[in-house]
């Protein structure tokens, strides 16, 4: 089994889930409003709100924090009207982006992501330019200390998981189809292995090799972009070998 992006194994090297936590933090809030919002706040019977929930606990949310998004989602406490947004663009080299946001405020959003798509040398694309280069996939993280990596490709293989990246820094990662990511998690559960982290993705079908210099300035538009409020989750089909990866964050 192989992996896919780096950019997931990048922001778990620069330290990004303990210096932004209450961007995290923010951001599943956000989720786990549209979720409740959308298919209700039980989570046996709502899907989308059971896997955001999964990733919620693995972050260690507050158990407040998550019902009093749940409560706003359904309309038991006064809440923020979000939308869901996506763009596609490109950063510099010509590597495929797509950005995916949350905003009660649209014209703020899209004003906030061209300006960091002008600072650092990308573009936004016409709707479907990118798009078909993605396929929709389930992505469970799981850190490495749960378990030795040949048990962990068995146990991926016996939960029914699609694929297993075991070289994600300290984290196996392991993709699913999207319908069977909560399954999946659930049975990996059942053999004493917890994720920390279970959410749909967007995996590219294709990647762009980085190398060298131009790997520090995607990087860079890739970290600006996921520090704007309004942004949830931004995917790229990039590769790059642990050396250039060093060397960019470096830089």
């Amino acid at each position: 089994m192989s992996g896919h992006s780096k950019w997931n194994t990048i922001k778990r090297k620069k330290g990004a889930a303990d210096a932004k936590r209450g961007k995290i933090f923010s951001r599943l809030a956000k989720e786990i409003t549209i979720a409740a919002r959308d298919g209700g706040g039980d989570p046996d019977t709502n899907a989308r709100l059971r896997t955001v929930l999964l990733t919620a606990r693995g972050q260690n949310m507050p158990k407040d924090n998550i019902e009093r998004a749940i409560k706003k989602g359904t309309g038991e406490l006064e809440g923020v009207s979000y939308e869901e947004i996506r763009y596609e663009g490109y950063a510099p080299g010509g590597i495929a982006i797509i950005i995916d946001l949350l905003t009660d405020n649209k014209n703020r959003a899209v004003a906030e992501v061209r300006h960091i798509l002008t600072k650092y040398n990308g573009a936004l694309a016409a709707n479907g330019a990118v798009l078909w280069n993605f396929e929709q996939k389930g992505l469970i993280t799981i850190p490495k200390e749960a378990c030795e990596e040949e048990e962990m490709l068995e146990k991926a293989i016996d939960a029914g998981a699609e694929d297993l990246d075991t070289e994600a820094g300290d984290f196996y990662e392991i993709t699913t189809v999207p319908n069977q990511l909560h399954a999946v998690v659930q049975a990996l559960e059942g053999m004493g292995v917890k994720a920390e982290e279970a959410r749909l993705t967007m995996s590219p079908k294709t990647t762009v090799s980085l190398e060298g210099g131009g790997a520090s300035g995607v990087l860079k538009l890739m970290d600006a972009l996921e520090d704007s409020e309004d942004v949830q989750n931004v995917y790229a089909n990039f590769d790059i070998s642990e050396e250039d990866m060093a060397a960019a964050m470096g830089a």
